[in-house]
């Protein structure tokens, strides 16, 4: 009964709250419809200047083609090459099609012509796709029978057969959002209860550590799945996008990661006296966590280091997850060992939050 009126209080220190009801229903819902759109790895408006030496009407033919495409912003033609570069290092263009002399005549002649492609790489990713994409324009237009052969060449895309990067990316915001609503939150409950005096009041009573952790924790363990029902709702409404796999799972995962975060959170307040503490520990686990965990780049690309770090990082086993549930429709047994580590992560972590809270009797 103790639990059962603890839990009630916390829920109404959340609803007399003037911000938190207000982050619990907007934060996911913000997320949702943003993020897919601006974290897309799809590479568009690449600035182009062209250096054209040949003035012919095949090298005209060509950079026609460049500015029609929809991934480049033709900025026009430029004298010289050094002219070109000049914009590239005043940030004006990202990359420069400079089509030497003779440009035609060796293509009539049966040669195969050359061009230089250079590109602003300070941005890697963009300054290596933007040159493949228009390495690519080029030799359809001077060598049809390469591309000819290419498109002969059958691919087959497995699970996300559009290459929609929103499917890719809409499991991932999910564990974003139940790591920083279930790991924040309750990180912040107890030391705001520190820096106000409240705690105080609870250290003086018969409450046991147990009921106290479990009240303050449950609560957040129901807002994860309000969270994550939300998310569902807007992938659907929004873009369209349900679960390959089974609903359940994808609740048991969200449930065994609130777990871990909620008694992370509390072990981080735990340690800390205030706010501002709390605040720049949690934020630095969250950051490291999030960047090794694979989200957003495959975990095998790492240094050999880094990838060890992955087997005690609870986000890489539910982001591996997640995604085989969401996007491959994967079954328990595909997901067995991740939902065991999780379970392991839990156990842990609630361990650790009720047995690190200090209690003065």
């Amino acid at each position: 009964m103790t639990l059962k009126y603890l839990i009630h209080k916390e829920f109404l220190q959340i609803r007399r709250n003037a911000f938190l009801p207000k982050l619990i229903i907007l934060f996911p819902i913000i997320i949702m419809c943003v993020m897919p759109w601006v974290m897309n790895m799809e590479i568009k408006n690449i600035i182009v200047d062209v250096v054209d030496n040949d003035h012919s009407s095949l090298s005209q033919r060509l950079i026609d083609r460049i500015s029609a495409s929809d991934y480049f912003l033709f900025h026009g033609q430029r004298d010289s090459y050094g002219e070109a570069l000049k914009d590239v290092e005043e940030s004006n263009a990202d990359v420069i099609l400079e089509i030497p002399q003779h440009f035609e005549r060796d293509y009539v002649n049966g040669k195969l012509p050359q061009v230089l492609i250079a590109a602003n790489a300070v941005n890697g990713t963009k300054g290596n796709m933007g040159s493949a994409y228009l390495s690519n324009i080029v030799v359809q237009h001077v060598a049809p029978e390469i591309s000819a052969l290419t498109s002969k060449v059958s691919t087959l895309y497995l699970y996300n057969k559009n290459l929609d990067y929103k499917l890719f990316m809409i499991p991932s915001l999910m564990a974003i959002l139940i790591m920083l609503m279930c790991g924040f939150l309750p990180a912040l409950n107890i030391v705001g209860e520190k820096e106000s005096g409240t705690i105080e009041a609870i250290n003086v009573t018969p409450v046991s550590k147990w009921s106290f952790i479990l009240a303050k924790l449950i609560p957040y363990w129901a807002i994860g799945l309000v969270v994550m029902t939300v998310c569902f709702i807007l992938a659907w409404a929004v873009y369209g996008i349900t679960s390959a796999g089974s609903l359940p799972l994808i609740y048991l995962l969200a449930v065994l990661l609130a777990f871990i975060f909620s008694g992370f959170g509390l072990i981080i307040s735990n340690y800390n006296e205030t706010l501002q503490q709390a605040m720049f520990v949690m934020w630095f686990f969250v950051v490291c966590l999030l960047l090794l965990s694979g989200l957003f780049t495959p975990v095998r690309s790492m240094p050999y280091w880094a990838y060890l770090t992955t087997y005690v990082n609870p986000m890489h086993y539910f982001i591996d997850a997640i995604r085989t549930v969401f996007v491959r429709g994967g079954d328990f047994q595909s997901i067995a060992h991740q939902v065991l580590a999780l379970a392991v992560f839990a156990t842990i972590m609630d361990v650790w939050a009720v047995v690190s809270y200090k209690k003065n009797s």
